[in-house]
């Protein structure tokens, strides 16, 4: 029987009474030592962190967008060159390819899966000097193909939404990728940070010093740079809940194989006006960082049941409800709406049911349960 209580997007409260000695004790060692920025808790985390995504060296970053334009810097593009990215992101992917003196290259989605399309990669390829897919609410983007299409071409992956995801057995497909551990991420801090991935040694080695205004010893400044280093605060956290991760993750896949079942036995959301479960492309281990269903009929029907379930106390919600293209601040780009009709619909589809590792079944239960009604209305 289900219950009437309130069922957040996120439950970060819950993750930190799993985590709420350990953190004290690291928090403990920080300040005795005084060493707040960077030192051994930032270094142990980055040992660890490389180890888990299977790569040779992790550094760690101020924030995901910040790690994104490291990894890009320590490429030495051509400055404006062009780096293809899906439109169906958030704004920080292209953000980040800005702050880096390139430019976006956008193109659209599969409708399937709703990641980067190759298809459309391949007709803008003349124009690019790099790719840059995104690993969309915990699945990995085509790596295999994208990787074909590249050549020569560097492929800097998005991994801010994928931590623990894997494609083939691996994480790292590209010669770099970048991640976030804002609070709500699978692996998220107490505040921002971020870090680049890569088995690269030269380019570790230019992610790090870029990100330490381009020093590699005090007062003697090698190449421009910018401040983007971890505080070990927050390295703490994020080694209490990188040991945990791989049981939350596989947690977070039981919680989306549940809501598979549950609206899979609702004829009322059937048709073309109804609620569709997200799909996982082939190949894929899924770590459900955000589980989005499709709703047909619009985004005024869409909204209508986001409204109803908030109203009932379900922290549902909607994710990139705004393409980049059609965002004032990338008007520059040049399209208009049309461009990418995928993009363009699926961000009048999508609604993000509440999905953390501590859900309940009896949770789940409510919140399809108010789904069902409110389609059904």
């Amino acid at each position: 029987m289900t219950t009437d209580q309130p069922v957040p997007l996120v439950d970060l409260a819950a993750a930190h009474a799993e985590i709420e000695a350990e953190v004290r004790a690291g928090f403990d060692r920080v300040l005795a030592s005084g060493g707040f920025v960077k030192g051994p808790e930032v270094a142990g985390f980055e040992e660890e962190y490389a180890a888990f995504s299977g790569a040779r060296h992790c550094v760690g970053a101020a924030n995901g967008t910040d790690a994104l334009e490291l990894a890009l810097r320590a490429l030495d593009l051509p400055p404006g060159g062009g780096v293809v990215l899906p439109a169906n992101t958030f704004v920080a992917t292209a953000e980040a390819v800005q702050r880096a003196g390139l430019r976006p290259v956008l193109v659209d989605a599969d409708p399937e899966h709703l990641l980067i399309d190759p298809a459309r990669v391949a007709e803008v390829l003349a124009d690019a000097v790099a790719l840059l897919p995104v690993h969309l609410s915990g699945q990995l983007a085509p790596m295999a193909a994208l990787l074909g299409l590249a050549g020569e071409r560097p492929v800097v992956e998005d991994a801010a939404q994928s931590q623990g995801a894997r494609q083939g057995g691996r994480a790292l497909h590209g010669r770099i990728s970048a991640t976030s551990f804002y609070p709500g991420k699978n692996l998220g801090a107490y505040g921002d940070a971020g870090a680049v991935v890569t088995d690269d040694d030269g380019l570790a080695a230019a992610v790090r010093l870029i990100g330490d205004h381009g020093s590699a010893r005090k007062y003697a400044h090698e190449r421009f740079g910018f401040n983007s280093r971890m505080d070990a605060l927050q390295a703490v956290v994020l080694r209490a809940k990188l040991r945990r991760l791989p049981a939350w993750n596989e947690a977070r896949r039981a919680a989306a194989a549940r809501y598979d079942r549950l609206l899979a036995g609702l004829d009322g959301l059937a048709g073309p006006d109804g609620v569709a479960a997200p799909r996982t492309a082939p190949g894929n281990e899924h770590v459900w960082h955000l589980y989005a269903v499709r709703v047909g009929g619009g985004r005024e029907r869409r909204d209508a049941l986001l409204a109803a379930l908030n109203a009932a106390g379900i922290g549902a919600g909607v994710h990139y409800p705004v393409p980049v293209h059609l965002q004032p601040a990338f008007r520059h780009l040049g399209h208009g709406e049309g461009s990418f009709p995928v993009a363009e619909r699926a961000a009048g589809e999508l609604l993000t049911l509440p999905l953390y590792p501590q859900i309940t079944a009896a949770q789940q239960e409510r919140v399809v349960e108010v789904l069902a009604k409110a389609a059904a209305a």
